[in-house]
């Protein structure tokens, strides 16, 4: 397993990707509402990127013989857990959606999501959310020099696990860098003190993916479109993170979603999660 280290001048660079990209992605938060299609969020992503002289990272990608993807953000809604392609879908008062985004500054990649509901959601959508980012903070808490991959992968699945939901086995992290998929891969389970032991200058994109259904996925005809086997709803929160010699740094922070949503969250799980 090949994992590059970053030097302290490009996890510098990766920091302001990383800025750019939550400046973008709060954009895009703050203009979801019933009736806004996928096209215009993702026009209004390409716009903000531009503005900022950076580049839409998922743009052309194309990898394992796909079709060129032709978004800057992935828009999932409902049972579509990631890859969504934005297009004249328009939201709804009940929705959810995912919005994963990739700003390429200076070459160096930040990659970052969230999912968020679209006008009120039931408790238990509620909950399925926050549960969803509580454990991708989980998982941020063990991305500390010296431990393993496996220490992260089960922090995560653990608060998944606790709440009852879908832990998806299918897709997981990645490293990040000059490119947007690099060694190592980090499920959203496992055993901790097992696999590659993290070091100062790796950088991370943590990504838990939790269904209030099964776990089973399947791609759709677009070949890029992942969905739920059952039609479950579904959740995905992401940060690029930098693996330090004390805390992690997240890079793409633009602080936690769901924070005003813990009530409601808590009262539907009985004060059990």
């Amino acid at each position: 397993m090949s994992v590059v280290i970053k030097s302290p001048d490009e996890i510098a660079i990766m920091r302001e990707a990383g800025r750019l990209n939550a400046e973008v992605r709060r954009l895009l938060l703050d203009a979801i509402a019933p009736g806004v299609t996928g096209r215009e969020l993702d026009e209004l992503a390409k716009e903000a990127i531009a503005h900022r002289g950076a580049t839409p990272t998922f743009v052309g990608y194309a990898p394992g013989g796909r079709p060129p993807y032709p978004g800057a953000i992935c828009y999932s809604v409902n049972a579509q857990l990631v890859h969504g392609v934005p297009g004249d879908q328009a939201l709804r008062e009940g929705d959810i959606v995912s919005i994963d985004l990739g700003v390429t500054w200076r070459g160096y990649v930040s990659d970052a999501a969230f999912t968020a509901p679209v006008g009120e959601a039931s408790p238990e959508v509620l909950r399925l959310l926050e549960r969803t980012e509580a454990s991708l903070h989980a998982g941020i808490e063990q991305a500390v020099a010296g431990n393993r991959i496996g220490d992260v992968s089960s922090a995560i699945g653990a608060v998944g696990a606790k709440g009852g939901f879908g832990i998806i086995r299918e897709y997981g992290g990645h490293g990040v860098g000059r490119t947007m998929h690099e060694e190592p891969h980090i499920p959203n389970y496992g055993r901790p003190g097992t696999g590659h032991q993290l070091k100062p200058g790796m950088v991370l994109a943590l990504e838990p993916m939790f269904s209030l259904g099964g776990e089973g996925t399947e791609e759709e005809s677009d070949r890029w479109t992942v969905r739920m086997r059952d039609g479950s709803l579904c959740a995905h929160f992401e940060e690029t993170i930098a693996v330090t010699e004390g805390a992690p740094e997240i890079l793409t922070s633009m602080g936690r979603l769901n924070e005003a949503r813990d009530g409601a969250a808590a009262t539907a799980a009985g004060g059990a999660a």
